[in-house]
């Protein structure tokens, strides 16, 4: 391979790229803010979805780590396919898991969080379905 072809690559996979470094990005500022809004704001976000303060806390700091983390990912010119691999089972795990605490009756959220928790959890799944196909144009 001459060295414009393998230049001529490198190009082409960072413009394939670009789709999933959006979808990781959006999901890491998406996540994050969600995140500090549990951390920073956990008793009257928990007094009106009626979920327990301690737990919003607790998923705030989670999802402020991870946040930055995907950030970091997202900013990789090509993100590594196990990495972004793992993000993708990661959202997979939280919106399954976000569906079964209601259905399962882990958590007896008010009509406010009974209305959240199904929504951020369909968002985190369009998350997991956009990041799997940009990972596929991204890696093949």
């Amino acid at each position: 391979m001459t060295t414009n072809q393998a230049t001529g690559s490198a190009v082409g996979e960072r413009a394939a790229a670009g789709p999933l470094r959006l979808f990781l990005a959006l999901d890491a500022a998406v996540t994050g803010a969600n995140g500090l809004i549990y951390l920073l704001a956990a008793g009257p976000v928990g007094r009106l979805l009626d979920v327990d303060s301690a737990f919003l806390r607790g998923a705030g700091a989670f999802l402020s780590v991870y946040g930055v983390l995907v950030a970091l990912l997202a900013a990789r010119p090509l993100p590594p396919a196990g990495a972004t691999k793992a993000v993708i089972e990661v959202n997979a795990v939280w919106a399954v898991a976000s569906l079964a605490a209601l259905l399962l009756g882990w958590l007896e959220p008010s009509t406010a969080g009974a209305v959240w928790i199904p929504l951020q959890a369909l968002v985190v799944a369009a998350f997991a379905a956009l990041q799997l196909g940009g990972l596929r144009r991204a890696h093949g």
